[in-house]
């Protein structure tokens, strides 16, 4: 490899599919399908072409795969504007670039402005063609976003599922068995007056999650209240006067289920300044992304939701979409520790 460093040092001209195919001996149509990550290219041709692209500084012209291919080697994350508190965003972001790491695609990010809907930053990428496929989260049952991509026929997958779900790429977290779990935990503790504190009810994974919570209240005879105007996305001065409320309401509650880590703390805070203690006459159980809840207070509950999976796996069925043209798709159903193996097809 020597050699060839020393060869592109000597050069001054921007490396391309020519100079790659005289270092490698290759044709170059095959290097070009090879950093395409063509399927019947082999993989140690693959690993012998990208080591050389990589030693000679050899990038792609965007312009010229355009005109070529018809493809912008860009896969677009859409997300919210707002970041959320708790870094679950960037390890989402970090965890779909390293899966694209290897392959043509590069990763974007494209933010749902204000004042706008989040179908106008999906329909501006369709229009403009300035990606191959999208990622898009927040799922709601008919969002509007799925029913339009699908329509275009647009290379998409979704973080979470939709009524559509069988016919479309997505990961989703089994949010119902989480809601089960969590009440069934509780329940085993010996608590019978649960606050469940769920997502926005527009979202598809908060009607899983509710609905998974009431039917183990029912098996298990404990009582769920559904936290009123507030949600576990709301902000801290929502979720603390939310938490008084439903303790001069409901005098009783000796637990509560957060959907999210950010909740739970506001929550346990709250909680505390009525003079309850976590663990001992209220338990607070709570998904969370990153394991630290533990360290706000030993005595919440916790299940773990992984990012770094959900990451991997949208990269991945991203790629796959616009490889199969959409004429299959790449579906996991990720069960929380406690449930039954998550499940998966393509």
């Amino acid at each position: 490899m020597n050699d060839i460093n020393g060869q592109a040092r000597a050069g001054r001209e921007r490396p391309t599919l020519k100079t790659i195919a005289q270092l490698s001996g290759l044709a170059v149509t095959t290097v070009s399908r090879a950093l395409g990550d063509a399927p019947d290219i082999s993989a140690e041709t693959k690993r012998k072409v990208r080591e050389i692209a990589d030693s000679v500084g050899y990038t792609p012209n965007r312009a010229g795969v355009r005109l070529r291919t018809g493809r912008t080697n860009v896969i677009a994350l859409v997300l919210e504007a707002e970041p959320d508190g708790l870094n679950m965003t960037s390890r989402m972001i970090a965890s779909i670039a390293r899966a694209l790491a290897g392959t043509p695609y590069h990763l974007v990010m494209t933010p749902e402005m204000p004042g706008r809907t989040p179908l106008d930053a999906v329909r501006y990428i369709v229009e403009t063609r300035s990606a191959d496929a999208v990622i898009i989260n927040r799922i709601q049952p008919e969002d509007t976003r799925v029913a339009y991509l699908r329509k275009q026929r647009f290379p998409f997958v979704t973080h979470g599922r939709t009524i559509w779900a069988a016919e479309h790429a997505h990961f989703d977290y089994d949010n119902h068995a989480f809601g089960r779990i969590a009440v069934e935990t509780l329940a085993r503790h010996g608590r019978s007056d649960l606050l469940l504190l769920a997502p926005p009810q527009d979202q598809s994974y908060a009607n899983d999650m509710i609905d998974g919570a009431f039917a183990a209240a029912g098996d298990f005879g404990v009582r769920v209240t559904l936290a009123e105007q507030m949600t576990s996305d709301s902000g801290e001065s929502e979720i603390r006067h939310g938490i008084a409320r439903s303790i001069a309401a409901h005098p009783k509650l000796d637990a509560l289920v957060s959907a999210s880590p950010n909740g739970a703390m506001v929550a346990t805070a709250s909680l505390e300044a009525t003079g309850r203690v976590i663990g001992k006459d209220f338990d607070v159980f709570s998904k969370e992304t990153i394991p630290f809840l533990k360290l706000f207070r030993p005595q919440i509950l916790t299940l773990v939701e992984d990012i770094q999976k959900a990451g991997e796996f949208l990269a991945k069925a991203a790629v796959h979409e616009i490889a199969t043209l959409g004429k299959d798709h790449m579906q996991m159903l990720d069960c929380p520790t406690g449930c039954a193996t998550g499940t998966s097809r393509i």
